[in-house]
């Protein structure tokens, strides 16, 4: 499974790209707001630091307008993704631009019927929210696995991205089911490397170690 990294923070892109965790990054909206930037600005500096896809996300409501701010996004560099929503216009944005050999990611899908007409429609990459449906007490995981089914049933070559990712949990029953892609915020993904009896067993390897009086430097 690939990472992608959820964030237009760029020391934190920088940090991951250079241990191999970053396949591509995300970005939406909200994380160009936090990120306090132009967003032509960032997400050109992302492209810079990742080989892979670079989420960009158009901001209009109707096909036209997506198509064209889709347009400008993809011309910031060659491995931008534009991110458009998974409405009707969505798919009609996402069917232009993947016809003009745009990469596409739609995002915000919350059922596998959305996720096949992404498919249909051409998407690159298709974006269900994991944790946003665990929040209604829904199980983000089964639509996961639902789609998984259908792409496999019919060989669609959308690649599932599992988006709305709020813990490890997350990263790993992704990773099971056979989720493409899972993005994920920087904290969750260097999270982890983090397990209580590993913390134990190098306390325990240290206080034993300093025992023989001995050093290696």
């Amino acid at each position: 499974m690939r990472f992608f990294v959820d964030t237009a923070d760029v020391d934190a892109i920088r940090e991951l790209n250079a241990l191999g965790m970053a396949d591509g990054v995300t970005t939406n909206p909200s994380l160009i707001l936090k990120s306090g930037r132009d967003i032509l600005e960032v997400t050109r500096e992302i492209c810079s630091i990742v080989s892979g896809p670079v989420s960009a996300e158009v901001v209009a409501l109707q096909a036209d307008e997506m198509i064209a701010e889709g347009r400008k996004l993809a011309k910031i560099a060659d491995n931008i993704a534009v991110k458009v929503p998974l409405t009707w216009d969505g798919l009609k944005a996402c069917k232009v631009l993947s016809d003009e050999g745009h990469m596409v990611n739609v995002t915000l899908c919350f059922s596998a019927n959305q996720a096949l007409l992404a498919a249909k429609a051409g998407a690159t990459f298709i974006s269900p929210f994991i944790g946003r449906l665990d929040d209604i007490n829904l199980d983000g995981m089964e639509l996961i696995a639902d789609i998984r089914t259908i792409y496999d049933n019919y060989g669609f070559d959308t690649q599932i991205l599992a988006a709305s990712i709020r813990s490890v949990n997350h990263m790993s029953q992704a990773a099971l089911i056979g989720a493409d892609v899972a993005t994920a915020p920087p904290g969750v993904i260097k999270a982890m490397a983090n397990h209580p009896l590993t913390d134990k067993g190098l306390d325990g390897f240290l206080k034993d170690w300093a025992k023989t009086g001995q050093k290696i430097l």
